[in-house]
């Protein structure tokens, strides 16, 4: 018989990367996860920034972040500022970096659900190609004799099934990010 567990834990995993694209959303209130991509140069290779300092959020419009080493602040400050994406300015004192995080317009509101609405079309990608995957699986094993026709169409509801579930996950998901996004 088939097995679409393979392919479920596919659909699995592109839901939960959406999620984590989702929490780095910015919705107008400071997040230590907005900075999970940033990457600094400390000790001679590029780090991320969990590993060479401690990210906090002390009130709900600034970040904080106390280096570990304080020698990397210059270099923290900078891998910050020059993230575009992020459109910070850090500013420090020599212990201590913090980052005011501006209230959201309502253009950059709109303009942060458009980048979700991008996200959810990346997830969906991702759940079409699982189900190509598991489709071309099926014929492939209908073709060497393993599958009869029925079990073919048997497979092909079942992965269509977890695509529409996956699908219902992911637009639940957006939802909500939407709302919080667009509450002022």
């Amino acid at each position: 018989m088939f097995d679409t567990d393979t392919y479920e834990l596919k659909m699995e995993a592109t839901l939960e990367h959406f999620e984590s694209e989702l929490r780095k959303v910015q919705t107008g209130r400071a997040q230590p996860s907005m900075l999970d991509d940033v990457k600094v140069e400390a000790y001679g290779s590029i780090m991320p920034l969990n590993q060479v300092a401690n990210v906090t959020c002390p009130e709900p419009q600034l970040l904080q972040i106390t280096p570990f080493d304080p020698a990397n602040i210059d270099a923290i400050s900078t891998s910050i500022r020059n993230d575009q994406s992020l459109g910070f300015n850090p500013s420090d004192d020599g212990r201590i970096v913090r980052i005011p995080v501006p209230a959201l317009t309502e253009e950059r509101r709109r303009q942060l659900v458009k980048q979700l609405g991008e996200k959810v079309e990346e997830a969906r990608i991702g759940l079409r190609g699982a189900r190509q995957d598991a489709l071309h699986e099926a014929k492939r094993k209908k073709e060497s004799k393993e599958l009869t026709e029925d079990d073919v169409k048997a497979v092909e509801k079942a992965i269509d099934k977890l695509v529409s579930d996956y699908q219902e996950k992911i637009d639940a998901a957006f939802k909500t990010k939407e709302q919080d996004v667009l509450k002022v």
